[in-house]
């Protein structure tokens, strides 16, 4: 028996959880009240999510993947990632691309930082 079912919740420190916590739902449609399409509809505490996998996946403490000064980076799944980013870059957010994060097997990325400097990897699976 596998006692755990998935993910029930994300939770990291801020200097203004509030702050932070709008720009999420702003930006990502991320955190409580926002349903990703064809959920349940959202409460004030959570957010529905589509399922689907997640990566659980220690990273050696020296790696250089994002900035030695964070413990933690988010990775969201997305759809139309190339939409996403143009409203990303529209509101003055700053995105990074490379061509050596795609691949036809692993999927697109990209690659933004929340207001408090928090990698967030943005992640859409190949098409199939």
């Amino acid at each position: 028996m596998v006692p755990v079912l998935g993910v029930g919740g994300i939770f990291f420190r801020s200097s203004d959880p509030d702050a932070l916590s709008a720009w999420y739902r702003e930006h990502l449609g991320v955190g409580a009240g926002c349903a990703a399409p064809g959920t349940d509809e959202a409460d004030e505490w959570s957010w529905q999510v589509q399922g689907g996998p997640i990566v659980f996946a220690p990273f050696a403490a020296d790696t250089d993947y994002w900035h030695e000064s964070k413990q933690v980076m988010l990775n969201l799944r997305v759809s139309e990632l190339d939409e996403l980013l143009a409203s990303l870059r529209a509101a003055g957010v700053d995105v990074v691309t490379k061509d050596e994060w795609d691949s036809p097997e692993t999927g697109r990325f990209a690659r933004v930082h929340d207001p408090e400097g928090n990698a967030i990897e943005l992640w859409e699976a190949p098409a199939g």
